[in-house]
């Protein structure tokens, strides 16, 4: 990773793994793909390596990031899906051209064409944001318990009553938060002087 970068947020789900290439949408905006350049080495991390990317790729990709943002969030909200994003999520599968291919080994790799296009790549993102929008896949989408994230995640956990995108940012920062306010609670108690186990 270089060090100008956040690191990328890989989940088991291809189209939310996506979505969280842009975090903290309700406070300080992180861009994890504000190039051309990363947006390549985001799909090389998920098996889906493309040969170039440019900047109208990368305008493309964010396109596509918002409607998958916004058809999640609809349906972990239990709304309707607007138009517009089932309309481009549609329109992103169907020129993407992507094939399955079997591999000797058992595994399902993508063929992006060749050399391998972005719309391609784009493509099979959409097509998974398609399959957990439409319910194909045993899950539910809900919101990070975030006030500063509210990133929509599918959860496969059995009971679905997970409450954080990531349990290594979210919900250690929510963690911490609730230390940190243990710990000025007790300081309070005991005349003001906080006491920190090391």
């Amino acid at each position: 990773m270089s060090d100008d970068f956040p690191e990328f947020r890989v989940g088991s789900v291809l189209s939310t793994s996506f979505t969280g290439t842009l975090t903290e949408r309700h406070g300080a905006r992180v861009e994890r793909i504000p190039t051309p350049a990363r947006l390549q080495a985001w799909f090389a991390r998920f098996d889906l390596a493309v040969a170039r990317c440019s900047a109208s790729d990368l305008d493309r990709a964010y396109a596509l990031r918002e409607a998958i943002h916004v058809a999640a969030t609809a349906r972990a909200q239990g709304a309707a899906l607007p138009t517009d994003a089932v309309d481009l999520l549609n329109e992103f599968s169907a020129r993407g051209g992507a094939t399955a291919v079997l591999t000797d080994d058992g595994r399902r790799r993508w063929h992006l064409g060749s050399p391998a296009a972005v719309d391609a790549a784009l493509g099979v993102v959409a097509a998974d944001a398609i399959e957990i929008v439409a319910g194909a896949r045993p899950g539910a989408f809900a919101l990070c318990a975030s006030p500063t994230c509210r990133a929509a995640f599918f959860d496969t956990s059995r009971a679905r009553t997970r409450r954080w995108c990531d349990m290594n940012t979210c919900g250690n920062h929510a963690k911490k938060a609730r230390l940190r306010a243990k710990e000025a609670h007790a300081g309070e108690a005991h005349g003001g002087v906080t006491r920190h186990a090391f």
